[in-house]
């Protein structure tokens, strides 16, 4: 059966059936040199904030990438397993084709948006930033994708939006531990507050190392926050809410005393578990080529302004 709008949809705007089936190719064809996107409603609003970024500040052509094969076989998605190699493979049964990202809240444009229509509006740019988990490991990637306030400006968000919340896909037919309950209570969720979330440095990865997303590292659409601990950085995401109130997250309701809202990178302030002074280099072995961990990881020129001395007293 055939359901249909009330509306006609004019012939222009439904999605070639062959671009939902060459997500690949779109995504190597739309990649582009500049670096810094058509940011318009939000980021003009709030631009005074922060000072200008070059483009050295939002993509480190001197660091050296993390080997790829490290980087899609060292994961962390617990819906699949607790096992960094095991999530590896079994996210390959994850179906992202087509995918849609649904947006509610406070804004006037509430509705779902395909994906291949948000790429197509966007200019792909490649940034290369460091990332760091709590485990204190890190590693560094090229990330494909665009900023995230270029999609919340789709949605044409409402001055009463303070917050955004993340939630990532549910496929409990191929993600065990959603079936087990195990961990947290899923879907999987984050949240940023409006002004981390329209900063220059938060995107929407589609693609690393020059091609579209692995599913292991969070395909089709993952958030990158690079001055934030990488749980932040949810994956798969299918829903985003913009609030009036802060949400709660995932880690956030399952282990409130070890992981809060913030997450930003600080070596000062360990984990209760664990220093969070240093990290491992990924690939470098568990005992040599430790890094000094630096606060805002290293981000700390572009994003210190947005938060006050008390903020930097909380572990997260």
């Amino acid at each position: 059966m055939i359901i249909k709008t009330t509306k006609a949809i004019p012939g222009h705007e439904i999605t070639d059936e062959k671009v939902f089936k060459e997500r690949r190719t779109l995504i190597k064809s739309m990649m582009a040199a500049t670096l810094v996107g058509n940011s318009q409603t939000l980021l003009a609003q709030s631009s005074a904030k922060w000072p200008t970024l070059a483009q050295s500040d939002l993509s480190a052509k001197t660091l050296t990438p993390t080997p790829e094969k490290l980087v899609k076989e060292y994961t962390n998605y617990y819906e699949f397993s607790f096992n960094k190699e095991d999530s590896t493979k079994l996210a390959q049964s994850l179906a992202i084709d087509p995918w849609s990202i649904e947006i509610s809240g406070e804004v006037e444009n509430a509705g779902k948006f395909y994906l291949e229509d948000i790429l197509r509006k966007q200019t792909l740019e490649e940034r290369i930033y460091r990332f760091r988990c709590v485990e204190a490991w890190s590693m560094v990637v090229p990330w494909v994708g665009f900023p995230l306030v270029n999609l919340l400006n789709m949605a044409k968000p409402l001055s009463s939006a303070n917050f955004v919340k993340f939630t990532t896909a549910q496929q409990p037919d191929v993600m065990p531990n959603l079936r087990n309950e195990s961990i947290l209570q899923w879907p999987y969720t984050e949240g940023l507050r409006i002004d981390e979330a329209v900063h220059p440095l938060t995107i929407l990865a589609v693609g690393m190392y020059g091609d579209a997303l692995p599913k292991q590292n969070g395909a089709p659409l993952r958030l990158i926050v690079p001055w934030k601990y990488g749980f932040k950085s949810a994956k798969a995401i299918v829903k985003i809410e913009l609030l009036k109130k802060a949400p709660l997250t995932s880690w956030n309701k399952s282990a409130p005393d070890e992981y809060g809202f913030y997450a930003n990178v600080n070596p000062s302030i360990p984990h209760p578990r664990w220093s969070q002074n240093s990290e491992r280099l990924l690939g470098s072995g568990f005992f040599t080529s430790r890094r000094q961990t630096e606060l805002f990881n290293g981000y700390g020129a572009q994003v210190a302004g947005l938060y006050s001395d008390m903020d930097l007293r909380h572990f997260f």
